[in-house]
């Protein structure tokens, strides 16, 4: 990995989900990321995250990222991630108001406002309901949906009493979800359109304030049980509300959207001292 002595970055947060976003669109960080992933997401020992971001040069959308989470690992899509991306690049100018850029996922859109930012999410594919997952020696009924990245949605009494390190480990890690693994999420309906949630992320490895595709993916398989109607207004762990728009016709979901804040908290430099 070929690193400049100095790595100017913005530190972001989305919900209380928090990034390290670079502008490398002139390459200046090349080769494998991964360790610059771990390194610089460590808390108390560098800048702290849940997640880098590399903002690249697309040549079909606005710009391009790659996306890593805390441990290294690479991530498909991210949907608090990308509000932050979103903001940031139309505060420097890198791109319109009204804007698209690539992740492993497809393309994203998004519309950058002055109290938030929403995003269009790919269209969410391999939904499958009523799944048993054992858990530690009990039965439990997931439903599972990609909405960019794979999800396990549960549907819970008491969002307060789970133990969402352990049932959130013991799925991510499940042989149904095997090998890529799936993120989990603890979710309660709270109203015709409003719902609490946690969850648990992959790559995180333990439950972060707020996670936009588990927002989505709990938001779609509700709506598909009938048990809400969009828009759904999701609480978070960390006291946000995300809200998600969708179209449903009984097989296929559509025209999906992720709404929420995007904050800039602050900007400096990487020095060397944030790698070791």
């Amino acid at each position: 990995m070929n690193l400049p002595h100095r790595i100017p970055f913005a530190k972001m947060h989305a919900s209380g989900n928090d990034f390290v976003i670079i502008d490398n669109r002139m390459g200046r960080i090349a080769g494998d990321v991964s360790e610059l992933a771990r390194k610089v997401c460590r808390r108390n020992y560098s800048v702290g995250a849940d997640g880098l971001i590399l903002i690249e040069k697309s040549d079909t959308a606005d710009f391009k990222w790659q996306f890593y989470n805390s441990d290294g690992t690479v991530a498909e899509m991210c949907g608090n991630a990308s509000r932050c991306v979103a903001r940031l690049a139309t505060m420097k100018g890198i791109a319109p108001r009204e804007l698209s850029f690539e992740t492993l996922a497809g393309r994203i859109r998004a519309e950058v406002k002055d109290d938030g930012v929403k995003v269009e999410l790919t269209r969410p594919k391999d939904y499958m309901p009523g799944i048993k997952v054992e858990l530690d020696g009990a039965v439990r009924e997931g439903n599972f949906i990609n909405t960019g990245v794979p999800h396990v949605v549960y549907f819970v009494d008491d969002v307060e009493s789970v133990d969402v390190g352990r049932d959130g480990s013991l799925t991510r890690y499940h042989e149904n979800f095997r090998p890529a693994g799936a993120n989990a999420n603890f979710v309660k309906v709270a109203g015709e359109s409003s719902m609490i949630i946690r969850t648990y992320e992959r790559g995180v490895e333990g439950e972060t304030q707020a996670c936009g595709t588990g927002a989505v993916a709990a938001a779609l398989v509700a709506g598909a049980k009938k048990l809400v109607s969009s828009p759904v207004s999701l609480t978070t762990r960390g006291g946000n509300v995300l809200k998600v728009y969708y179209e449903y016709d009984g097989v296929n979901f559509w025209d999906v959207f992720l709404e929420g804040d995007a904050v800039l908290v602050f900007q400096g430099e990487l020095e060397e001292g944030a790698l070791i």
